[in-house]
């Protein structure tokens, strides 16, 4: 079966409303007809690469292009995992975590977005708190970084709800015109202190600190998969 040979596409991440995982190849056409809906009103980019900008079928073709990509470009120590969400077995939009040099640095970055019509309603914070399971709890990752322009105040909200502080600015050109992104920053320790979102992580092959937490030696547990450089280092 496929899942032998990748076993990412049996990995599940469920809060109280939602789920994410790899989409099928027919879950992933209907992100790409999500996003050819529209992501974000059109006199605001919220991306660094503005390729909402794209006419719909193009925007739509993009998503499965990139979705492909990643997995195809896909190292241990160089690596995005695109996971769809779902409210309710209905996809509502894209939730990002990525990471390089992992097993060196143990830090992530995450990136998200969801159709207009599902925004509002608490689904960015929960879908972000789900990744930030997977990279502590599932990881153990050291910590995790995000951004937002200064135009996206909901994005801001969402990281600092969940206990990201500030990490400094960086200016980009988008759209032909400079612009401020802010930086921001979580620790395991303020994940932990602000971690409110019961998140269950399944079919994911343990790693060390996974393993020390059970009381087993981490030098027997077998780490193999995709995320194999995790364990090193």
């Amino acid at each position: 079966m496929l899942i032998d040979h990748w076993p990412l596409l049996g990995l599940r991440l469920n809060t109280p409303r939602l789920e994410l995982r790899l989409p099928s190849g027919e879950e992933l056409a209907e992100l790409a007809d999500l996003a050819a809906v529209g992501v974000h009103e059109p006199d605001r980019m919220p991306f660094s690469v503005p390729w909402t900008d794209l006419p719909p079928t193009e925007r739509a073709r993009s998503v499965v292009q990139h979705h492909w990509l990643r997995l195809g470009n896909w190292a241990p120590d160089d690596w995005a995992l695109n996971l769809a969400v779902f409210e309710q077995g209905r996809i509502v939009g894209l939730q990002t975590i990525a990471a390089r040099n992992y097993a060196a640095v143990r830090e992530v970055s995450t990136g998200s977005w969801l159709g207009l019509r599902h925004q509002g309603r608490g689904i960015g914070t929960e879908m972000r708190a789900a990744v930030l399971h997977l990279a502590f709890a599932g990881l153990d990752a050291a910590e995790a970084t995000s951004g937002a322009f200064i135009d996206n105040p909901s994005s801001f909200r969402v990281s600092t709800k969940l206990g990201y502080e500030p990490d400094g600015v960086e200016r980009l050109v988008v759209r032909d015109r400079v612009t401020v992104l802010r930086r921001l920053r979580i620790s395991r320790a303020r994940w932990e202190a602000h971690r409110n979102t019961e998140v269950s992580i399944s079919n994911l092959t343990p790693l060390p600190a996974a393993a020390r937490a059970a009381g087993q030696d981490t030098g027997s547990v077998r780490h193999s998969g995709p995320f194999a450089a995790a364990a090193r280092g």
